[in-house]
C-alpha cells in the first residue's frame, strides 16, 4: 500500500505561492497589536485570521457585521472575503432579510471541509490519535489505552493509526491537511515515584524527539505542545473561549495538568509550562494508600489524578483499573472513590486559591477523563471548598466543565496546527520570532523564512486550493 501522506517541501510551497503553513508555538493574539515596521502583506495576513476568528466565535455574519467586528472597512473585508473563498475556508451559506431596504446581506460561516489537522496525545497510560475538521469536529480517532511503550513501539502505532484516519479524506481533501498536533507531556521521564510507574518504560523518552520523528515518518509539519497547553487551545479555540477571555484551565487525566488564558491569549511561559498546577505545592494528603513525599510538602499531581484514584481503589494490584474501570466506581457510589475525592477537593481548593490570587481570573474551567457522577460530585465539593477559603473582599470563582471531556487533550492536539495557521499572532505584523517548543530552536514566519536553512523549511507546508 502506497503512503498516503502528502510531501510537501517549504520550496515547492513558495513556488505555488499558496497559503503557507509553519510549526511554531506562539499565543492567540486577540487585541490589535501596534503594527510598527509592518507591510502590507503582514497586515492582510493579520486581518485575514480576525475575520476567521470572528466567525469562529459567532458561527455566521455577514460582510457588514464582519467589517464593524473587525473594525475594516467594507471595502477590505471583501477583498479579505473573496480570497478566503477563494482559499475554500470560508462559505456562503444563505441570506439574512433584516426588513430594510436594499439587498439581502449574505451570511458566511467557516467552510468545515476547508482544512483538517490531525492530533496525537501522549500519556503516560495512553495513546490517542484523532482527525478534526476546520470547526473541530471529531472526523475520526483510534485510541490505545495501555502503559506508555518505549518510542520507537509509540511511534509505529501512531503511524499506522495516522494512516487508517488519513483514508477517511478524499485525495482532494488530503491536500488541506494542515499537519499534526502533538501534546504530551514534556517530562514523561519525570515523577514517576509519585506517579506509581515503571522507570523502565519512561526514562528512553527523556531523549527522544517524537515530534521531529512524526514529521520524519509522515512527512507532515508537526506542532508540539505540553498536553495541558493543547488542551488549554482547543477549549479557546472551540470551546468556552468563543465567549470567555480569562479563566484557568485544569484537566484531570492519569496525572494533572493545566493551562491559562488570559485576554484571549494562550499563555505558555518561558518554558512552555505556565498553568501546569501539577507542581503547586500542597500539603500531604491523609490518605494509607498515598505515597509519603520527599519533602515537607506534596504535589497537586500526587493528590489530584486518575493515578492517585486507581491506587487508593486498589493499592495491592496497582496499576489495575482502566478509565472504565474508574468511572464505575464512581457510578457505584463506592465508598473508596468518595474518600480519594474528598483528599483531591482538599489538594484542590488551596491550589487554585493560590493560582487565583495570583492571575485574577474569574472562572476555573475543569475537564478530565471521567465524567457522569464524578463531575456532579467534584463541581458541589470544590465549589463549597471554594466559597469557604475565600478571603475577606474575593469572590468565589465561577468554575465551568470543559466541552470536551476525555477529547480535550486529543482535539487539543488537533487544535495546534489550526491554531498556528489560522489565528492573529502579533509577530505576523511585527516580523518577529515565533517562540519554539521548549527545548526547541525558535522558528521562524514563513512570511521572513525565505532563503533560511532546511533546519527552518522543513517545519513549512501548504493545503493547496482545490
Amino acid at each position: 500500500m502506497a503512503p498516503c501522506f502528502p510531501r510537501l517541501s517549504a520550496r515547492s510551497c513558495r513556488k505555488r505561492g499558496k497559503r503557507s503553513f509553519c510549526r511554531s508555538s506562539v499565543s492567540l493574539a486577540l487585541t490589535r497589536p501596534k503594527a510598527r515596521g509592518s507591510n502590507s502583506v503582514q497586515l492582510r495576513r493579520y486581518n485575514e485570521r480576525i475575520v476567521l476568528q470572528i466567525l469562529r466565535r459567532v458561527q455566521k455574519a455577514s460582510k457588514a457585521d464582519l467589517a464593524r467586528a473587525a473594525k475594516l472597512t467594507n471595502a477590505a473585508v471583501g477583498a479579505i472575503i473573496q480570497s478566503l473563498a477563494q482559499d475554500g475556508l470560508i462559505e456562503e451559506i444563505g441570506k439574512h432579510h433584516g426588513g430594510g431596504r436594499g439587498q439581502p446581506a449574505t451570511l458566511l460561516r467557516l467552510a468545515p471541509r476547508g482544512a483538517f489537522g490531525f492530533g496525537v496525545r501522549i500519556d503516560r497510560t495512553n495513546l490517542e490519535t484523532v482527525l478534526v475538521d476546520f470547526e473541530g469536529k471529531l472526523i475520526g480517532r483510534s485510541t490505545h489505552d495501555i502503559i506508555l511503550p518505549a518510542p520507537e513501539a509509540a511511534l509505529e502505532l501512531i503511524r499506522k493509526d495516522l494512516e487508517n484516519l488519513m483514508s477517511l479524506l478524499s485525495e482532494q481533501e488530503r491536500r488541506r491537511v494542515t499537519g499534526v498536533g502533538l501534546a504530551q507531556p514534556f517530562n514523561l521521564g519525570a515523577w514517576l515515584h509519585e506517579l506509581g510507574l515503571p522507570e523502565a518504560n519512561f526514562k528512553l523518552w527523556d531523549d527522544f524527539d517524537m515530534a521531529t520523528a512524526m514529521e520524519d515518518a509522515t512527512g507532515l509539519p508537526v506542532f508540539r505542545e505540553n498536553d495541558g497547553t493543547a488542551a488549554t487551545v482547543a477549549e479557546v479555540f472551540y470551546g468556552h473561549g468563543r465567549q470567555r477571555d480569562d479563566f484557568l484551565y485544569l484537566f484531570i487525566g492519569p496525572a494533572i495538568g493545566g493551562g491559562l488564558c488570559i485576554g484571549g491569549d494562550v499563555i505558555r511561559g518561558a518554558a512552555g509550562n505556565a498553568g501546569d498546577v501539577a507542581m503547586i505545592p500542597v500539603p500531604p494528603s491523609t490518605l494509607s494508600t498515598a505515597p509519603k513525599p520527599k519533602k515537607a510538602w506534596d504535589l497537586l499531581l500526587t493528590r489530584a489524578s486518575l493515578v492517585a484514584l486507581d491506587r487508593h481503589l486498589a493499592p495491592d494490584t496497582f496499576p489495575s483499573n482502566g478509565r472504565l474501570d474508574l468511572q464505575a466506581a464512581f457510578n457505584r457510589d463506592d465508598p473508596l472513590a468518595a474518600e480519594w475525592l474528598d483528599d483531591c477537593v482538599a489538594a484542590l481548593t488551596p491550589a487554585i486559591s493560590t493560582a487565583l490570587a495570583l492571575l485574577d481570573v474569574p472562572l476555573v474551567i475543569i475537564d478530565g477523563d471521567l465524567n457522569g457522577a464524578f463531575c456532579e460530585r467534584l463541581a458541589s465539593d470544590l465549589q463549597a471548598a471554594l466559597a469557604e477559603a475565600a478571603p475577606e473582599a474575593r469572590s468565589t470563582p465561577e468554575l465551568l466543565f470543559g466541552s470536551f471531556g476525555q477529547d480535550a487533550g486529543a482535539i487539543g492536539a488537533a487544535s495546534l496546527p489550526m491554531f498556528f495557521n489560522f489565528s492573529p499572532r502579533a509577530s505576523i505584523l511585527t516580523g518577529g520570532v515565533l517562540k519554539g517548543p521548549a527545548g526547541a530552536a525558535p522558528r521562524e514566519d514563513p512570511a521572513q523564512a525565505s532563503g533560511k536553512s532546511k533546519q527552518t523549511e522543513r517545519y513549512v507546508a501548504t493545503a493547496p486550493r482545490p
